[in-house]
């Protein structure tokens, strides 16, 4: 007895030689991807296309006030923290990389398990010492660190929508965190549906079915779950004082949202408890990505003034998740701000969805590599 216990392995050295062995199959696989031109190809077009959006995405803001400045438009005071192209330009960069991103990641991991036994190295590394988990937690690196390669040849474009102005570093950093996140969550998806998968093709199809899912299938959820999601609130009418005045506003003034009161007796009022099914919405990479981002307070600027696309999209899951509460006008007799604070965050919330989804899919494929294998679908290749 004592002498099995001074040949166990320390928990120390156990741990190193568990990852040593998973960073073995990393390098291998990194190795093999390295000597693949079409890799290289892939990036430089990734890089061309994100500075093309980037010249674009100038090219019309400074047409566009051009054309402002050639008509002698008002421009709203409270506009002067977008008044350079730097946050538009960040939000389209961002909005680009993300949709391109979820596009490629699938076409890196969803054959890396079934690829190898297709090409009859998969039942080498079996038969080595190698356990299910090493081969496959090789398999998930390997493929995030060639995703990760995407998104630092991307990142520079990121950092002149900084240089800009109306952004701060801090955006760019957790930019790059989120993004870097939901391609591990991708690339999770496509190496545990390789490994369960027997042929390439369909490992391929079906994650990026799983995205399309987690990016489309959740706004379709959200909107049909919303149909039976029905209740009331307590509210009462809205009185605007602005609009009863004979004076007419200024021009400039036009933009602002009219301040309203609420008076008479509350009822109860129809209206959607989007509350509940808000979670079908969190699991949506866009909103992820675009809810973390800490944007400037806004909530006294001008109606219907969320900021650009992701902004706009971090507003919509704000709503969402604050229920008729907090934006049905006089709701429990209060009038409701038009731009929510950045104060309850739906992004950790389908963080965790996400994540509990990639955990399910990826030991399941670790269940199908475990040998020696009960059962293996028709003409599946061994060696």
């Amino acid at each position: 007895m004592s002498t099995a216990t001074e040949l166990s392995p320390a928990p120390d050295h156990a741990a190193a030689t568990y990852f040593g062995a998973v960073r073995d199959v990393v390098v291998l696989e990194l190795k093999q991807r390295l000597r693949s031109r079409g890799w290289y190809i892939m990036l430089a077009i990734w890089f061309a296309l994100t500075g093309i959006v980037t010249a674009l995405t100038w090219a019309g803001w400074e047409s566009s006030r051009q054309a402002r400045l050639g008509y002698n438009m008002p421009v709203d005071a409270s506009l002067a923290i977008n008044e350079g192209p730097g946050s538009l330009i960040f939000e389209v960069v961002l909005a680009f990389v993300l949709l391109f991103a979820l596009l490629v990641a699938p076409a890196l991991s969803a054959n890396a398990v079934n690829g190898d036994r297709a090409g009859g190295t998969l039942a080498i590394l079996q038969v080595t010492l190698l356990t299910p988990g090493q081969i496959l937690w090789g398999k998930f690196f390997a493929a995030w660190i060639a995703a990760l390669a995407f998104l630092v040849a991307s990142a520079p474009f990121l950092i002149i929508g900084v240089s800009l102005g109306g952004m701060t570093p801090g955006h760019v950093v957790v930019a790059l965190v989120m993004l870097a996140v939901e391609l591990a969550v991708v690339c999770g998806l496509g190496v545990g549906i390789s490994a369960l998968a027997g042929r390439p093709l369909f490992s391929i199809v079906v994650t990026y079915l799983a995205v399309a899912g987690l990016v489309i299938g959740t706004l379709i959820a959200f909107a049909l779950g919303t149909g039976v999601a029905q209740g009331t609130v307590l509210a009462n009418q809205q009185r605007y004082p602005a609009f009863e005045q004979e004076s007419a506003q200024p021009p400039e003034q036009t933009l602002m949202p009219p301040e309203y009161t609420c008076v008479g007796p509350l009822e109860e009022m129809p209206a959607v408890r989007t509350e509940r099914v808000a979670w079908l919405l969190a699991m949506n990479p866009f909103v992820v990505v675009a809810d973390a981002i800490p944007y400037p307070d806004r909530t006294n600027t001008t109606y219907g003034y969320p900021g650009g696309t992701i902004e706009s999209i971090s507003q919509g899951a704000r709503h969402a998740i604050a229920g008729p509460e907090g934006t049905y006008p006089c709701a429990n007799g209060e009038p409701k701000p038009y731009y929510l604070a950045q104060t309850t965050p739906l992004w950790p919330l389908g963080l965790v969805l996400q994540v509990a989804l990639t955990g399910l899919i990826l030991w399941l494929g670790w269940c199908s590599l475990r040998t020696p294998a009960t059962k293996l679908a028709r003409g599946t290749r061994i060696a």
